[in-house]
């Protein structure tokens, strides 16, 4: 059995008590993590692909360490011209080892947490354009888009050439 993760950005193909060498992440070393985002999972005879994710799907691992990739240089140079630069750079890794392949049994509970917010925040946004309606006669403190956009909504012909003043002396009539 195995499957092809997202973890840390990057997709990989795992399988039971495979270590893997993963961009650095925020665990400590020993904790176990768990990966939701299950792109393709096989288990022998069936293949199941997501769309983009496989729902309930989940990869556990165990963080055995973190450590340095090896050293890349990077070296640039134009020729004839005296210009060189030598610069090294190493990765920050973890090796996990995966524990378990799940098909079924994760919980998506973070994700239903984040949905709450987002209602109120639209609940929120509501009145903020009934306050732009009331505050609309005052039109000497508006820009000049704000405006051009009133004048359209007004049903003013010729709004697109007319400067600031000009549009607030026609919208104050």
């Amino acid at each position: 059995m195995y499957a092809i993760v997202e973890i840390a950005g990057q997709q990989f193909k795992v399988a039971k008590d495979q270590k893997v060498y993963v961009h650095r992440l925020k665990e400590a070393e020993g904790s176990k993590v768990t990966f939701n985002k299950v792109m393709l999972l096989e288990d022998g005879k069936n293949v199941t692909i997501g769309a983009p994710a496989i729902e309930g799907a989940e990869v556990k691992a165990k963080i055995l360490g973190h450590l340095k990739g090896d050293k890349v240089i990077v070296f640039k140079k134009k020729r004839r011209k005296g210009y060189k630069k030598k610069n090294g750079h190493r990765q920050y890794l973890s090796e996990i080892q995966i524990e378990s392949i799940a098909a079924s049994g994760a919980k998506k509970a973070p994700a239903k947490k984040a949905a709450a917010p987002k209602k109120e925040e639209k609940a929120v946004k509501a009145p903020k354009a009934e306050v732009k309606e009331t505050a609309s006669v005052d039109v000497s403190s508006m820009t000049v888009a704000q405006l051009k956009a009133l004048a359209k909504e007004k049903g003013i012909s010729g709004y697109t050439s007319l400067k600031k003043a000009e549009l607030i002396e026609v919208l104050s009539k």
